[in-house]
């Protein structure tokens, strides 16, 4: 992190403390990560008004999905250009609209676009986050103490979302899920272009790259379409679909190695730091999220709960992660440092997902669900915020938002892929045990246990990658 503590000579004086900046950043990004998961239990409720059909249904998430990811790295990079705080503050605008836009939708067509601008929206604001943040706390101590509160808050509000889409849903209705961003939305734009420092960006002339835009814009969002939409399309149509997206990565690798102004320096993946912890996320978040849907899936599907009682259910996740992030992180990463906090973590995630991976048809949630959901709530906890740190310290201070955006990306991307992946192994084994004459209960039941057992797997590469590619990195 040296290229980032020699800017704090550098730093402007402030007319708020760093730390009230910080809860701007928080306040504005739990927006964007509530409404990654806020979704997923009113699904059923969207359908019945709607009257989506089943392939339907998954572009209420896939049109967020698909905009957010694809975006991420051209508006991170636009942000180090611009202005972050710039970036920031139409971001939150954008979100906000389009949330109401959403919430009073009256038909598919219209909730579909209003999810796709929201998705727009919350890549602008979340793309150069972690880049202000750096820019704010440049000493390393107090980075680790910011970057925990910053994950502990992104970590409790992807899990609470789950519990607030059941209760928003049940006590009031779905629109509800988008419409509570309005007062949020305002009252974190109005403190964000008080609060948050004006800065100056570098200018687009120096990284004014269309063509190259337009290239790797259009493979991330193939890139996230193509996974989210696996389950729909047939073999032969997905490898073409890859093939496109890796031929659009490869002209635009190539474009940005020739042009004398390239919107991403090919120079920042020479970091085995932000390379090697980008690729560790997306394996992890892969995981995680695949506790998040099956597991909620399990409970209500398997165990009989209803939305509400889904919920309160999952509560228990996002207060383990907000207590130790915020009690320990900083103070253990200082102790132990960031490599062997993170491999623990990780150790954590992968027993947690072997422990799940026993869930019974006849299951209880007390003894099947909740302890495997606490050691994966330790283990996120523990390696969240040294990942974050290692990823932005790999990058150096002119491409903190370009990195910012790249960590989001690969969450983004992460997150699709362990959702497609799971659901699909899940669906499949589901669907051959009822053409067996297996029972509805105990054929779901097995469906998710393959799906967790893949997850632990997949948890397992993730360990042994970052213990490998991250290897010496203890500081």
């Amino acid at each position: 992190m040296s290229t980032l503590t020699e800017s704090s000579t550098r730093a402007p004086v402030r007319r708020y403390s760093r730390w009230s900046s910080l809860l701007v950043l928080c306040a504005g990004a739990l927006m964007t990560i509530l409404d990654g998961s806020i979704v997923t239990v009113a699904m059923p409720a969207v359908q019945n008004d709607l009257g989506f059909s089943g392939a339907g249904l998954a572009w209420v998430v896939n049109a967020y999905l698909i905009p957010f990811g694809g975006l991420l790295l051209l508006v991170g990079r636009l942000g180090d250009l611009l202005g972050r705080k710039r970036m920031f503050v139409a971001g939150l605008a954008v979100f906000t609209g389009a949330s109401v836009l959403c919430g009073t939708a009256n038909s598919q067509g219209l909730l579909i676009a209003a999810r796709a601008v929201q998705g727009a929206g919350g890549a602008m604001a979340s793309a150069v986050v972690l880049g202000m943040l750096v820019a704010l706390f440049p000493e390393a101590r107090e980075q680790a103490r910011a970057i925990a509160v910053f994950s502990a808050v992104g970590s409790v509000g992807a899990t609470l979302g789950t519990f607030l889409g059941g209760a928003l849903t049940q006590l009031l209705s779905w629109h509800w899920i988008f419409l509570i961003n309005l007062p949020i939305g305002v009252v974190a734009l109005l403190a964000a272009v008080r609060v948050l420092e004006p800065e100056r960006g570098s200018g687009l002339r120096d990284g004014a790259d269309y063509p190259g835009a337009a290239l790797v814009t259009g493979a991330l969002m193939l890139t996230v379409y193509v996974i989210v939409g696996s389950v729909d399309h047939g073999v032969t149509a997905t490898l073409l679909l890859a093939a496109l997206a890796l031929a659009l990565f490869g002209a635009f690798a190539v474009r940005q190695a020739r042009t004398d102004r390239p919107l991403l320096r090919l120079r920042l993946f020479r970091s085995r730091l932000l390379t090697g912890a980008n690729t560790v996320q997306i394996l992890m978040i892969a995981t995680m999220y695949g506790f998040q849907f099956i597991g909620a899936l399990y409970i209500q599907r398997v165990l009989g709960y209803g939305e509400l009682a889904t919920g309160f259910a999952f509560l228990p996740a996002p207060v383990a992660i907000g207590v130790l992030m915020m009690s320990l992180s900083a103070r253990v990463i200082g102790r132990f440092g960031a490599y062997r906090v993170l491999l623990a973590g990780l150790v954590l995630i992968t027993g947690g997902m072997a422990l799940l991976s026993r869930a019974p048809a006849h299951g209880s949630y007390l003894t099947d669900v909740l302890p495997p959901m606490l050691v994966l709530a330790a283990g996120f906890a523990a390696a969240m915020p040294p990942l974050t740190g290692l990823a932005m310290a790999g990058a150096r201070e002119e491409d903190a938002g370009l990195a910012s955006g790249l960590f989001n990306t690969t969450q983004i991307v992460g997150g699709s892929l362990g959702l497609a992946v799971l659901s699909t192994l899940a669906a499949t084994r589901t669907d051959g045990l009822l053409a067996r004459g297996v029972e509805l209960i105990p054929a779901m039941a097995e469906g998710y246990r393959l799906a967790f057992r893949v997850a632990t797997v997949i948890a397992g590469a993730a360990l042994t990658l970052a213990a490998a590619a991250l290897r010496g990195r203890r500081d």
